[in-house]
């Protein structure tokens, strides 16, 4: 995809991690899809033999069903969850991220705002969704709150917002 010229550098980084993290969650639904199949392949196998067992009198020889796939392994974040318990969690009082206008400077210190805020208050969200419009709340200011509404244009117009997790 290829960007106007005077597209700032932060939004030109922000998308292009976007669309690598596209990919990689393509490439994962991709695999599950292909584990989906393999499973359903072998259920159908075994209904079509149980159905053969009940219908006919006759012994009918068994055939080793397919071997079941491995479910691949869960998705685990990229850092250990806090130690704090969920009541000393409960007592913190944490700030929220600062506004983001997408300017270079303040991108890493905002990202790690909202980093510790979902690490440390996980149970006020209950899905990726939720935290996605959580940070987006903070898209206020300039060509971030551009970007953020254009998300939401694209969702008037298809009926699915862009960002799934």
């Amino acid at each position: 995809m290829s960007l106007p010229m005077d597209t700032p550098p932060g939004v030109a980084n922000a998308l292009g991690y976007l669309q690598h993290h596209l990919q990689e969650l393509t490439e994962r639904q991709n695999a599950l899809e292909h584990a989906i199949n393999t499973t359903l392949a072998a259920l159908t196998a075994q209904l079509q033999q149980v159905t053969q067992l009940m219908t006919s009198s006759a012994p009918v020889s068994t055939v080793a069903p397919p071997p079941m796939p491995v479910s691949p392994p869960p998705v685990t974040p990229p850092f250990p969850a806090p130690a704090a318990s969920s009541k000393q969690r409960a007592r913190l009082k944490l700030p929220s991220p600062p506004d983001f206008s997408s300017e270079r400077s303040s991108g890493r210190a905002f990202l790690n705002s909202c980093t510790l805020y979902l690490r440390l208050a996980p149970e006020q969200f209950t899905c990726d969704e939720e935290k996605i419009f959580w940070t987006l709340a903070f898209f206020k200011d300039g060509h971030a709150a551009k970007w953020s509404e254009n998300l939401f244009c694209q969702e008037a117009d298809t009926g699915i917002f862009p960002i799934q997790s």
